[in-house]
């Protein structure tokens, strides 16, 4: 391994080996060999003159790659699709007159990355349902445990620890219905030809129209697609990659929302992500815990949602058929996208897998915010028992008054609760039945019930395979 040059993160600290090696050449250039033995296996179906004997050499030197003379190749002729014709070629002599037949080079390059989009998209799929598995069960085993809600990042109505986990998932529920949406719709380009004309094709088969058409179709199929794009330039439209990487974009803006609710309730002490036995938090503050992980989450989220802009760009900016200013621009994107999702996903599922809650310090946090909360509920009680609305009304101000003052200049603790306990305004009131965190959390129990029988269930149902296996953090 060099030191010297630069390396990527994403391949090197943070995504998966099985994202890594779905977008690395071995896999591209083993594509592009498969495209064109199903390409000369079609043309000769249907009835171009190509033989067994040259499908079979084909076949036999489909994963036998000679890197080097590639790159060689492509040294001289500055052309990436042509030097592993000509290395394939090498590698095939009987068969090389037929390589690449009536095809012009997005027929490899542009199918090839449908197949890698299609692949990609239902690792991503898996991973999402993995997400989603684990945040259930969080949600499934705090579903009771009541902590303050917040709006404005300021103390609200109290909910549950289950119902805030809830809305973690259904955000992610919603990003998998689109990511299943967009692998719905995928397509082959299959044999479109130069400019989306077939003209090509339609030469090779002396104008036999029918056979161009059934040319396509059999090479889709082989493909593994139902069907092609309607119409095509010399490349299927970039709408389709924008359309992805909107995708994977919502993916990690609900990752990202995740990660910073995480984030902040890990400085309320309230909840903590998984921590590594030796697992440093500060070079210099020893007693530091960091939600490094949460973090971590956070900033490649950043990342992924910066590329929805790139990818709209590259739609708008193709000239007529084609224009090539899309090349090096998504050899970096496509790939970069989908590994930094995988990397956010796996680092989810591990958060999700070993978050821990911390009932007491919840219940302290809660209970310090409870008292004016609660004042209503007191001042229904007390005026059912027999008092004047308006004289109980004054008498809760000038006590939260009160209590306001020693919270905010002396540091003491809110004593609201006592005050009106010891005021015999108050005396037929149950404070002990109207300070029970039941009251003020509403229906947030059985709504995650709910979600997890009606949303959650039918997902585990579609995809059991997803839901084995743990998720772990490289560094």
């Amino acid at each position: 391994m060099s030191h010297e040059l630069y390396e990527n993160p994403l391949i090197a600290r943070y995504a998966s080996a099985e994202m890594g090696r779905l977008w690395g050449p071995e896999r591209k250039f083993r594509t592009w060999r498969k495209l064109w033995i199903w390409l000369a296996e079609a043309e000769q179906e249907l009835g171009l003159p190509i033989s067994d004997e040259q499908i079979a050499e084909l076949k036999a030197h489909a994963d036998t790659i000679d890197f080097a003379q590639a790159a060689e190749y492509e040294g001289r002729l500055r052309h990436d699709v042509m030097a592993h014709v000509h290395t394939y070629g090498d590698a095939c002599p009987t068969a090389r007159p037929i390589i690449h037949l009536g095809a012009t080079s997005c027929f490899v390059t542009d199918n090839t990355d449908l197949l890698l989009l299609r692949e990609a998209l239902t690792l991503v799929r898996d991973r999402l349902v993995a997400v989603i598995d684990r945040l259930a069960r969080f949600a499934a085993a705090h579903r009771e445990l009541a902590c303050l809600g917040y709006t404005h990042l300021q103390p609200a109505q109290p909910t549950t620890v289950g119902k805030r986990a809830t809305l973690w998932a259904y955000d992610l529920v919603m990003d998998l219905e689109e990511i299943e949406r967009r692998l719905a719709a995928l397509r082959a380009r299959s044999t479109k030809g130069t400019t989306g004309t077939q003209a090509s094709f339609l030469n090779l088969f002396d104008g036999d129209a029918a056979k161009v058409v059934r040319l396509e179709q059999l090479v889709a199929a082989k493909m593994g697609f139902d069907g092609s794009y309607a119409v095509t330039g010399q490349t299927y439209s970039r709408k389709v990659d924008a359309q992805v990487v909107d995708a994977l974009a919502g993916i990690a803006a609900s990752a990202h929302k995740a990660g910073s609710d995480l984030r902040l309730l890990q400085s309320r002490r309230e909840l903590a992500e998984p921590q590594g036995s030796s697992q440093i938090g500060s070079s210099a503050m020893a007693y530091k815990r960091n939600p490094m992980r949460s973090e971590r989450i956070c900033g490649l989220a950043r990342f992924v949602m910066s590329l929805q802009t790139n990818t709209s760009a590259t739609l708008a900016t193709q000239w007529m058929e084609r224009t090539l200013d899309d090349s090096a621009n998504r050899r970096i994107v496509l790939p970069q996208a989908f590994l930094a999702i995988d990397a956010i996903l796996s680092l989810y599922q591990n958060v999700a897998e070993g978050l821990v809650a911390f009932p007491r310090v919840i219940e302290r946090n809660l209970a310090a915010e409870l008292p004016q909360m609660a004042t209503e509920n007191i001042l229904m009680a007390a005026v059912r028992a027999g008092g004047d609305r308006q004289e109980l009304h004054e008498k809760i101000r000038a006590h939260s008054v009160e209590a306001a003052r020693v919270v905010n200049e002396e540091g003491g603790e809110n004593d609201l609760v006592a005050r009106l306990a010891a005021d015999p305004a108050f005396a037929a009131v149950d404070f002990s039945e109207v300070l029970d965190v039941r009251q003020f959390v509403g229906r947030a129990p059985e709504q995650v019930d709910e979600f997890l029988r009606d949303v959650i269930e039918p997902i585990r149902g579609r995809y059991p395979a997803a839901l084995a296996g743990a998720a772990d953090v490289r560094v």
